[in-house]
């Protein structure tokens, strides 16, 4: 009978070896695959398969997790600077990963990026159900925060280096239907385990171990980068790649495409806001909380079903006129729920409805049409600033919406998000007239010669 010590080193050398095929099947690969080998639709769905997969299960543990934390953090013994603390430690892990997201895919290239940070994810979570100290929680917050915003990042550049002009909005609502589904897979989860369940962080362990065993073992080769220096294996090679990206700033890329920074901020200010603030709105116009839940739920659900035709949509027009249609439907609908919203629960469910199918589409197109202006070396870089972006439109504007709904009405929570569309609806306007006007010069000027 073999001793376990004997058995265990076994198993290492089978891992090994299993690992040691998985690498040399991915080195076999053509570099130029993910770009250029013009696969069919169905070959190109089926090659981003496993990032999308492993995307799933990693973004469901984490939106189960910090379900359960906040879970947690709303017992009335904690102290309010000790709660306080902690929910304050993840937006500040979150915005150190986004500045640091580069950085880490130029040292490690995008693949392994993804399962150092996948790996760091997996480890906070265990960390939660081992024990409750505050310093612990602490660290373990910021560490989560960090491989969140790493994630994404990482996930998002690789998606848009993958897809070319033809398909990237396609591609890019696919990978924002996987998240928004992974999201509302979490909340499921939570309230069939029960939200005071003592195994939620050992559920969330569980996926997340999934999500790195189907990156790291079953998913197999990802989709090569198209000649990137970012992935290059020569040490030299990488720094020469970082310092390229590092040249190219969030001012850079405002000058670039001014509509995307406003349609980021917005999508930031959007989501957060109508996430947590339409509970206290539905109060104040006396609807009860089934009904409040169902607004919240239209809200998703529109957004989620609007992917597929918005990415469509995107790869076959102007992305800056669908930008500008987008904008005026959004501010249209905030204002038919301002007018009309308080009559009639109906009207009100189906204006949320339609109003989460422009406003979650917003995101993808303006992420999608920044890309297709970008050099492929200043993707990471640039989709590290746009998501730093959307987090400043995450955490700075819900202060100023709840004040105005307290001051003037609850209203004042769509006149404000009104607002913000309006102006993607501007921007992209503006950006239409100055390209026509550029080539009406251009047109003038060979004419002349």
């Amino acid at each position: 009978m073999r001793s376990p010590v004997t058995s265990a080193v076994q198993s290492w050398r089978r891992i090994r070896r299993f690992w040691g095929a998985w690498r040399r099947r991915a080195e076999m690969q053509p570099s130029g695959m993910g770009l250029a080998s013009g696969r069919p639709g169905s070959g190109r769905i089926r090659a981003i398969a496993p990032l999308m997969t492993s995307i799933c299960l990693i973004v469901t543990a984490n939106a189960m997790l910090t379900t359960s934390v906040s879970l947690y953090l709303s017992a009335p013994t904690l102290d309010p600077r000790v709660v306080q603390a902690l929910l304050t430690a993840f937006p500040v892990g979150f915005l150190l990963g986004c500045l640091a997201a580069h950085r880490l895919v130029t040292a490690l290239g995008h693949q392994r990026a993804f399962l150092a940070v996948a790996l760091l994810s997996f480890l906070a979570s265990c960390g939660y159900a081992m024990t409750q100290s505050f310093p612990v929680w602490l660290g373990l917050r910021l560490a989560s925060g960090f491989a969140t915003a790493t994630l994404f990042v990482v996930s998002e550049s690789w998606i848009n280096l993958y897809a070319d002009q033809r398909n990237r909005g396609a591609f890019f609502s696919l990978y924002m239907l996987m998240t928004s589904l992974a999201v509302l897979l979490g909340q499921l989860l939570i309230s069939a385990a029960g939200p005071s369940s003592p195994h939620l962080f050992l559920i969330v362990i569980a996926i997340c171990l999934a999500g790195v065993t189907h990156a790291l073992f079953l998913g197999g080769p990802w989709p090569a980068l198209p000649d990137q220096a970012t992935d290059a294996p020569h040490p030299e090679t990488r720094r020469g790649a970082a310092a390229k990206a590092s040249r190219f700033t969030v001012w850079q890329l405002a000058r670039l495409a001014p509509v995307t920074m406003v349609c980021v901020f917005q999508a930031g200010m959007t989501n957060m806001n109508v996430f947590t603030l339409t509970p206290i709105y539905g109060e104040r116009i006396g609807l009860d909380t089934a009904a409040v839940v169902s607004l919240v739920t239209a809200f998703s659900i529109g957004g989620m079903l609007a992917q597929a035709p918005a990415g469509w949509i995107s790869d076959r027009i102007d992305r800056t006129a669908l930008l500008m249609v987008q904008g005026a439907l959004t501010s249209g609908l905030c204002a038919a729920i301002i007018w009309w919203g308080a009559g009639s629960h109906p009207v009100l469910l189906g204006l949320f409805f339609a109003y989460g199918a422009v406003a979650m589409t917003i995101y993808p197109v303006g992420i999608a049409y920044a890309n297709s202006l970008l050099d492929s070396r200043h993707m990471v870089a640039a989709s590290g600033g746009l998501l730093l972006l959307y987090s400043f439109g995450n955490v700075l504007t819900p202060g100023i919406a709840a004040g105005l709904m307290d001051g003037i009405a609850p209203q004042a929570l769509f006149v404000m998000l009104g607002c913000g569309a309006f102006l993607v609806c501007l921007t992209a306007a503006f950006g239409l007239s100055r390209r026509r006007a550029r080539a009406s010069l251009a047109c003038s000027a060979s004419k002349e010669n």
